[in-house]
């Protein structure tokens, strides 16, 4: 995969039950204390340079943010970073709460 792919919630769901992703929620801390997708972590420039460190190439990763546009950068980003299989859901966690 070049780069990021855009999915839905539907595909997101199925892909973190049926493998080993890493979640990344891109929205502000207060945003992710009020609710998350389970399993998510908070990713921002405080923690960005370790995640990159101790996370495999290879590992799935998820990204979502309140609609799905800021993790679209955040998706390109990662992928930059050599990561090979990043997903960006579409219309983020707000579309997610109400299906979920």
């Amino acid at each position: 995969m070049m780069g990021f792919k855009r999915i839905s919630t539907t595909e997101a769901k199925a892909l973190i039950d049926t493998r080993n992703t890493r979640i990344v929620d891109v929205r502000d801390r207060q945003s992710f204390q009020n609710g998350h997708i389970e399993g998510a972590v908070l990713l921002d420039n405080n923690n960005v340079d370790s995640f990159i460190d101790t996370t495999t190439n290879d590992t799935p990763i998820i990204v979502y943010c309140y609609h799905g546009n800021s993790s679209q950068n955040a998706g390109q980003f990662l992928a930059e970073k050599g990561f090979t299989e990043v997903y960006s859901i579409d219309g983020g966690f707000e579309l997610w709460r109400t299906q979920y």
